[in-house]
């Protein structure tokens, strides 16, 4: 989808939806990762997430932009434009506006590396995600010495 195009989309929803022109910018941000759309206060501009488009398909493009043209036409009117705000959720009711986008991204994991240990005397092992000095501490079981062992990845 071209901006050209998301431009005419967003002021037909506009129309259609609120019965009030958009008369503002309307740009593709692929710079947005987790969210699918924000309203700019500071210029009244709407970025749309490219991936709302391309995972979810136009229904929930649509969606998305009546969500932030909810923001835009209470902002403009200076009332309560927030998620919070009584006005805002009577609009999101009224023009049938999801509160949020589906998931744009999976999660990410952080990938903890293991530290395995293991005493020198009764062979207990141990297993940490932080590393250690191995020199500074004993076994708990028999107060032997504990040594690193490599791991096998």
């Amino acid at each position: 989808m071209t901006e050209e195009k998301l431009q005419n989309l967003i002021e037909t929803i506009s129309m259609d939806v609120f019965h009030k022109p958009f008369r503002h910018v309307a740009r593709i941000n692929g710079r947005l990762r987790t969210t699918g759309g924000r309203y700019k206060l500071s210029d009244h501009s709407i970025e749309i997430n490219p991936l709302v488009w391309e995972m979810h398909g136009e229904e929930e493009l649509i969606g998305v932009i009546k969500h932030e043209l909810c923001h835009y036409h209470l902002h403009i009117e200076g009332r309560g434009y927030r998620h919070g705000d009584q006005d805002f959720r009577e609009l999101m009711k009224k023009t049938d506006s999801p509160r949020y986008c589906k998931a744009l991204a999976e999660p990410r994991r952080r990938q903890s590396t293991l530290h395995f240990y293991k005493c020198t005397n009764c062979h207990l092992s141990y297993r940490r995600k932080r590393r250690m000095d191995p020199k500074k501490y004993r076994c708990g079981k028999c107060a032997g010495a504990i040594i690193e062992v490599p791991s096998i990845q």
